[in-house]
């Protein structure tokens, strides 16, 4: 689809209530981290950067092992533990290069994230240019979202004590919506999720 829309996977946390590095975790043929990755390549974005935090050895190792078969790179987030979710969404804006016009944000453990809703966002992006789309199922966002380069600078710019929801949210006028299935909503926090979602 296109070098115009890279992808940033939010891959830092620290997996306490998992207790254990939860994108090394098996998933099918794969790794929760591995099939996420497969799906956003899938969907052919051909920039996908891997932003890490906890357990950094371990999950950069797993990046470059996909990277013999994907389009995939890691980016530290020094900021992981302090900074919260806003932080690694800037670590990976600041690392991305001049050519794409937008970056999807998705989830390092969604695992069920599906090839036609990635497709569907980006095809909603190209088709109307909207600042930001989001999947939606039964009116609520989730996971992954699009933001547009025109975007970037306030995110970049915004202290990394906020809470993007509540930023996103002064935005809502001019965010485009498209349907997708419940999968937007369920990522792996527990064991309890893990064993009840695991393929």
């Amino acid at each position: 689809m296109t070098r115009e829309i890279n992808a940033i996977l939010l891959a830092a946390g620290e997996s306490r209530r998992m207790g254990q590095p939860k994108l090394l975790l098996p998933w099918g043929k794969t790794t929760v981290l591995g099939q996420v990755v497969a799906m956003f390549a899938a969907a052919d974005i051909e920039d996908i950067l891997v932003v890490t935090g906890g357990a950094r050895e371990n999950v950069e190792e797993l990046v470059a092992d996909l990277a013999k078969d994907y389009p995939v790179r890691a980016v530290y987030n020094p900021e992981y533990a302090r900074g919260e979710m806003l932080s690694s969404i800037q670590a990976g804006f600041s690392k991305l290069g001049p050519e794409p016009r937008a970056a999807l944000i998705g989830l390092g453990d969604q695992p069920q994230v599906l090839e036609t809703t990635i497709r569907a966002i980006c095809s909603a992006y190209l088709r109307t240019e909207a600042p930001l789309v989001f999947p939606s199922f039964k009116n609520r966002r989730g996971h992954p979202w699009l933001a547009s380069r025109s975007f970037w600078a306030d995110i970049l710019a915004l202290p990394q004590s906020t809470n993007p929801r509540h930023f996103i949210n002064n935005y809502r006028g001019r965010i485009e919506y498209v349907d997708a299935d419940e999968s937007i909503l369920q990522d792996l926090d527990t064991p309890e999720d893990y064993q009840r979602q695991r393929p």
